[in-house]
């Protein structure tokens, strides 16, 4: 770890990091990760057949809120003016599903937690929506997939 720790009052006390000098850039971030079941499972995860409806529909809603309310689930995130997010899903092998978030906003920070937390969110609504027919449910690889900024 390099530099000085930027969570940290000169107390060594948790707190937000002060933005306020930075000026705004487009800001993107994507993240992935996987969620996987039986290939029957995912077979009706992807044919909208679920006893709960249909799951990918309800779990990107899910992953798009998630993204929306990052500031209210992870105490020192910065509430940011979104510009979009985008959640998608696709079937890597019989057995698993990527989910992919993309983030974007213009803004002094940037937003991997948004992104991170939006596919996590997602996972976890497939979970949800299919744990009654499938006892052995798994979420891998959440992670960073890249991180950019531009001047505005």
């Amino acid at each position: 770890m390099s530099g000085e720790l930027t969570h940290l009052d000169e107390h060594g006390r948790a707190s937000m990091v002060d933005v306020g000098s930075k000026d705004p850039m487009r800001r993107e971030a994507i993240a992935e990760g996987f969620f996987c079941a039986a290939a029957e499972t995912l077979d009706m995860v992807e044919s909208g057949d679920m006893p709960k409806g249909e799951a990918l529909a309800v779990a990107r809603i899910a992953g798009i809120q998630a993204a929306k309310r990052c500031e209210s689930l992870i105490p020192l995130c910065h509430q940011l003016p979104l510009d979009s997010v985008a959640i998608d899903f696709s079937r890597t092998d019989p057995q698993r599903i990527k989910v992919t978030a993309t983030v974007s906003t213009t803004a002094k920070t940037g937003v991997e937690m948004e992104a991170l937390t939006a596919v996590s969110i997602a996972a976890l609504t497939l979970w949800d929506m299919t744990k009654a027919v499938d006892k052995k449910l798994r979420i891998e690889g959440i992670t960073l997939v890249s991180k950019q900024k531009t001047p505005v």
